[in-house]
């Protein structure tokens, strides 16, 4: 039975940034940031209202096809409820077309705002397996988006095609020795424009590479970060995105030589170091100020946090 909800309710829901990848771990492997938006929502009596502020404002669309407003209404539509209208706030800190999960951000941050709308109506809220699984629909795989929901690292993987892509995540234990450095350039590239790079089939010795480097990451990640410069090689997406985001390549190319482990984060062009030390090489430093890259170490992000009115965080 649809129930809808009376004008004036709110929720409000905060999501982390994430970087994907994280070398060989392509389209699977997820780490939340602590770089956040934050949503607030409220129902209306009719028509929709969008105000965007911070990253994005002035550039994205301010009505039902804003993504914020698609994952809501989407959210809505899976739990039975519907509203007259809303009122959708976004303040937005997650730099856009960077690498760092913005549009999986405002997916999940939408789907979290509608639990808090859910939670104060008759019907059962999104768990977060549902929260994934709605959100990878969106991007059409999970690595971001479990990461956004979850928080921390995350494994993730499409448990079957048939009828549908079902889709699935675990988190994934971080060592506590591991800082995170990522470097986020002015410039700007869309998932969409560097995955027409990608080759349709790669070899098989390149297959077996990747496999053997993504099983090893996880080792690393979690148990042995002394291994992270060779666990996150790679051959099947970063090679054939550098000619796209040179200077991304670059500092990558510099912070390995210098015995740190970085990749491109997703898509890229922002980069991110792992490493064990206090700080990056000074050479890498220089090469990231004189090429417009803002670096800056980040924790571990937590996972989605939404509430209901004047309720307590949920998540």
């Amino acid at each position: 039975m649809t129930h809808t909800l009376s004008p004036g309710l709110t929720a409000r829901a905060t999501v982390p940034a994430s970087s994907a990848n994280l070398g060989p771990g392509f389209d699977s492997l997820g780490l939340a940031l602590s770089l956040y938006d934050e949503i607030e929502v409220e129902t209306a009596e009719s028509g929709i209202t969008v105000e965007v502020s911070g990253e994005g404002e002035g550039q994205v669309p301010l009505d039902s096809s804003h993504l914020v407003v698609r994952a809501i209404e989407h959210g809505l539509l899976s739990a039975d409820v519907k509203v007259p209208g809303l009122i959708v706030k976004c303040r937005n800190r997650i730099p856009h077309s960077r690498g760092l999960g913005s549009s999986a951000a405002a997916v999940v941050g939408g789907l979290a705002a509608a639990n808090g709308l859910i939670a104060q109506s008759d019907s059962r809220t999104l768990t977060k397996d549902e929260l994934i699984q709605l959100s990878s629909e969106f991007e059409g795989h999970p690595d971001n988006a479990s990461a956004a929901v979850l928080g921390g690292a995350v494994v993730s993987w499409t448990e079957s095609e048939v009828p549908l892509p079902r889709y699935a995540a675990a988190p994934l234990r971080l060592h506590p020795d591991i800082r995170l450095f990522p470097a986020i350039p002015q410039v700007r590239s869309s998932t969409a424009e560097t995955r027409v790079l990608l080759p349709d089939a790669v070899s098989h010795v390149d297959a077996r590479f990747n496999l053997s480097r993504a099983a090893l990451l996880v080792v690393a990640l979690a148990e042995r970060p002394d291994l992270l410069l060779e666990a996150t090689e790679d051959r099947l997406h970063q090679p054939q995105r550098a000619p796209a985001m040179p200077a991304s390549a670059e500092y990558i190319g510099i912070l390995r030589r210098c015995g740190v482990a970085a990749v491109l984060s997703g898509a890229g062009p922002a980069v991110i170091a792992l490493s064990t030390r206090s700080e990056l090489p000074a050479e890498a430093l220089e090469f990231g100020a004189a090429n417009g890259f803002a670096i800056e170490e980040m924790a571990v992000g937590c996972g989605v946090r939404w509430t209901a009115g004047d309720s307590a965080v949920s998540g």
